[in-house]
């Protein structure tokens, strides 16, 4: 079971959606990983994180997908990399699969 969560922490998630616009291998990471470049519109700009979506996602379907990211968390060094925000995804084992909108929308949407 989880926690509990109020309405005032939910609000201090800063989730939004933005496109892919680059895709890199990441060797020197533990797990097997993009380094994401993820542009969130003009409000926020573009972001870099890390992503373990190798096992479903190959690098050239990811260009140009929208997806849904924490915007807000402060950087975190991965190995070399410093990642800005944390991807969404559904987890079963090692396979995540990405949350994204249904539909093309503006990049920097915030979820609600």
């Amino acid at each position: 079971m989880s926690k509990k969560l109020s309405w005032t922490d939910f609000e201090k998630v800063d989730m939004r959606v933005g496109t892919i616009i680059e895709v890199n291998d990441f060797p020197e990471a533990r797990n097997s990983s993009y380094q994401l470049h993820i542009d969130f519109g003009a409000e926020i700009g573009i972001k870099k994180t890390s992503a373990q979506i190798t096992t479903l996602y190959k690098k050239e379907d990811l260009l140009g997908k929208q997806l849904v990211a924490v915007v807000n968390f402060p950087p975190k060094q991965i190995a070399s990399f410093m990642s800005e925000c944390l991807v969404l995804g559904a987890v079963n084992g090692k396979d995540v699969t990405l949350l994204h909108p249904g539909l093309k929308v503006k990049n920097g949407l915030r979820i609600s």
